[in-house]
């Protein structure tokens, strides 16, 4: 009984030694964590080291605002082209990527029902005639007192019914591609010409010889790549920043290499689904390189604004994350380093971000920081060893 007694107090003897040693390791190792952004320099190293301290300058940095987008068509330069009173398609040589002059025949289509709307014309422009004349006859007879005011009255009422019925007929025509002037000679024809509005790049062919194509089909598309815009879309929270007339710098996917500008022209007033808001930007120079629907990134400058900023040399890259080192009150020569976030880069300066519990006016090492950086790490792997 009494061995066993002797042994349980030993063995508590051996715990309570082996926990007050775990305990030292632990405050040794909370100390070391502590001491391991604290260096101090000896007056040679302070002089060698070429060390400098100051505090923030207060610098307008130039802020920007990243977006993404794509290199858009004005509606008005993106032209869909159809029959607007259908019929076979009788002649077309477009194919994609063919330049087209503006009111160049693009094809030709045959539709049986041109003809009743050209003889029409022709009636009424022969009946339009007559009753020029006979206004013209009614309005001397009336300056005679000869005729009855009804009959001017009649006349007048004819004359104006029949022009507007030969206006209506005109633009009828005009509107299928029938051709206007060999009309006027008496020329009637079944087929009709589809021009194209605009100058530009054909995108889309949609027509074969002999298809028939109804008034709502499109038969082909045309782009006119003079005059594209950069489409943006820009971050809700981003929004408050960018302003009209600001620069944007941009680079398209397929030219990496080549930076091009552009100014803000629109801001949209409605938030996509994405939270986003589209920013609509005109080119500062035309560039025929670009495509429809190149994928941008963009750069808006959002102007100059005041910030505290320390120069670059006084920011250090560590494992991934960015310190300053700070002058302790304990000495001349005793320093901290201290993570902080990095903001706007602009002339050999950037806008520090000072963690949330600092406070008062630190002294910032602003010459010989890596210097310091390199010293606390060799004195972290002497200790090491």
């Amino acid at each position: 009984m009494k061995n066993i007694v002797l042994g349980l107090m030993l063995f508590l003897a051996m715990a309570a030694c082996k926990s007050g040693n775990e305990k030292e390791v632990v405050e040794a190792e909370a100390h070391h964590e502590e001491e391991t952004n604290h260096v101090e320099l000896t007056e040679a190293q302070y002089r060698t080291a070429g060390i400098e301290t100051g505090g923030f300058s207060v610098r307008k940095l130039s802020g920007t605002v990243a977006a993404n987008g794509v290199i858009d068509i004005p509606p008005q330069n993106l032209v869909s082209i159809s029959a607007p009173l259908g019929g076979f398609v009788r002649k077309s040589e477009l194919l994609q990527g063919m330049k087209v002059q503006k009111g160049e025949v693009l094809a030709v289509i045959e539709n049986p029902d041109f003809i009743p709307i050209q003889q029409d014309y022709l009636e009424t422009r022969s009946k339009l005639e007559y009753a020029e004349q006979e206004y013209q006859r009614q309005t001397d007879l009336s300056k005679e007192n000869v005729n009855a005011q009804k009959a001017l009255q009649q006349s007048t009422s004819e004359l104006k019914m029949l022009r507007a019925r030969l206006a209506g007929l005109k633009e009828r025509v005009r509107t299928a591609g029938v051709d206007l002037a060999g009309l006027e000679k008496g020329t009637i024809t079944s087929v009709a010409s589809i021009r194209s509005p605009i100058s530009g790049s054909v995108t889309v062919v949609n027509v074969n010889l002999g298809k028939y194509v109804n008034p709502t089909d499109v038969m082909f598309e045309i782009v006119d790549t003079d005059h594209l815009h950069v489409e943006l879309s820009v971050f809700e929270q981003d929004i408050p920043k960018v302003k009209l007339g600001q620069l944007v710098r941009f680079r398209v996917s397929n030219n990496p290499a080549q930076e091009d500008l552009a100014k803000v022209y629109l801001i949209n007033q409605k938030i996509n689904d994405d939270r986003t808001v589209r920013v609509h930007c005109h080119l500062e120079n035309e560039d025929h390189s670009l495509l429809p629907q190149n994928f941008v990134k963009a750069i808006i400058e959002t102007g100059a604004n005041p910030v505290n900023a320390l120069p670059d040399e006084a920011i250090v890259d560590f494992e991934g994350k960015s310190y300053v080192f700070v002058k302790n009150a304990e000495g001349e020569r005793s320093f901290e380093m201290l993570e902080i976030g990095k903001g706007i880069s602009e002339n050999g300066f950037t806008e520090v971000k000072m963690p949330a519990d600092s406070t008062g006016s630190p002294q910032f090492v602003l010459k010989g920081a890596y210097a310091l950086l390199s010293k606390l790490k060799n004195s972290e792997e002497e200790e090491g060893h």
